[in-house]
């Protein structure tokens, strides 16, 4: 699906989906119905993204250590990877001989308007920040595009004076616009697309789709606000 390449991976930049990659066509899959003629393709399938998910859990345990860990899900587009994530991280607790305690805590950020970015991260839900203090905190996001929004939560976390603080993105898209910000894990790497699944929305629809698709403009138009 990465497209082919002489030079040797680099597993820091997940599965790199190339900017030529067709996707996979809509009617090889299913999907509701009130979103027929509203999707361009399917980019990422679901059972793709579920065992990808499977091996960054692994890499994040292995990367860690079997330490306690504060999970920090940036809300709403973020709640099924982390889900996920953790579940999968769950079961590695569960068959090792050492019992690691996972705490999830929920923030919400907002920084698109219809498929623009707003510029600017506002910080519009979850509990005191303060509680993070000496803790291992990760924080699971779904999409990092410029980097900014990323670059302005940490910020405010560092603050409080995190023991350490781990980032863990679905997606991070190949964006002009991009600060150089790259999460600690990485599920996929994407192109510059404005995608919606997998709890990704636009405008608070497509959450429920299970695959990662592309958008059309019929589907930007019909639900635009």
């Amino acid at each position: 699906m990465a497209g082919s390449s002489e030079e040797a991976p680099d597993y820091g930049r997940g599965v790199v989906i190339m900017d030529d990659w067709p996707g996979y066509d809509l009617n090889l899959f299913t999907y509701p119905q009130h979103y027929y003629g509203d999707l361009e393709y399917v980019l990422i399938p679901h059972g793709i993204i579920v065992d990808r998910t499977e091996r960054l859990a692994k890499d994040i345990m292995k990367d860690i250590g079997y330490c306690d860990i504060m999970i920090l899900c940036v809300l709403k587009g973020g709640y099924k990877f982390c889900a996920d994530l953790v579940e999968h991280l769950k079961n590695i607790s569960r068959n090792s001989d050492r019992f690691v305690s996972m705490k999830v805590d929920f923030i919400r950020l907002k920084s698109y308007k219809n498929d623009q970015s707003m510029g600017e991260m506002q910080i519009i839900g979850g509990d005191d920040l303060s509680t993070l203090a000496g803790k291992n905190v990760l924080i699971v996001e779904d999409v990092v595009g410029t980097g900014k929004t990323m670059r302005a939560l940490l910020s405010s976390i560092e603050k409080y004076k995190p023991n350490m603080i781990k980032v863990a993105s679905l997606l991070v898209k190949r964006t002009p616009r991009s600060d150089g910000f790259r999460p600690d894990y990485v599920g996929f790497e994407i192109p510059n697309l404005f995608v919606v699944g997998y709890a990704l929305d636009y405008n608070e629809y497509f959450r429920d789709l299970n695959h990662i698709c592309v958008i059309n403009e019929h589907g930007k138009e019909k639900y635009r606000v």
